[in-house]
């Protein structure tokens, strides 16, 4: 606000009121304007005083919070340990039954083998002895 609205103000202020009333009206204020004030200071002081019992709840529910998320992370490792022990232990039981299959095998194809080769000098024996006859 400017100067000029300042002194308009003013005037209307004395035109409705009156000089003698002026003082009073501001008196009036103050009195509003302080009782105001300390309201405001009592609102204040109560949301304080509240406050730090809600700053002991935040800190107890992130305690709290915290000791959840341990127990999950801990949780979590003891599984994932389980679970690649079993993996480790699947593994090594098909490395192995691969091992024993594999030997089986090898074993049926050298006794394959032996018995084609004896087959063949079977045939080619009797073949000679047939083409002497």
């Amino acid at each position: 606000m400017g100067g000029g609205e300042i002194v308009l103000i003013i005037f209307v202020f004395l035109m409705l009121f009156g000089a003698k009333s002026i003082p009073e009206i501001a008196r009036t204020l103050g009195k509003a304007m302080r009782e105001f004030q300390k309201a405001t200071n009592e609102i204040k002081r109560e949301i304080n005083e509240s406050g730090g019992g809600i700053g002991g709840d935040l800190s107890d529910i992130k305690s709290t919070i915290q000791n959840v998320r341990s127990d999950i992370q801990e949780g979590i490792r003891k599984h994932t340990s389980d679970i690649q022990d079993g993996i480790k232990e699947t593994t090594d039981s098909i490395q192995e039954g691969v091992k024993t299959h594999t030997g089986d095998v090898e074993q049926g194809l050298n006794d394959l083998k032996a018995d084609v080769a004896q087959e063949t000098k079977n045939i080619e024996k009797n073949i000679d002895s047939g083409s002497n006859i």
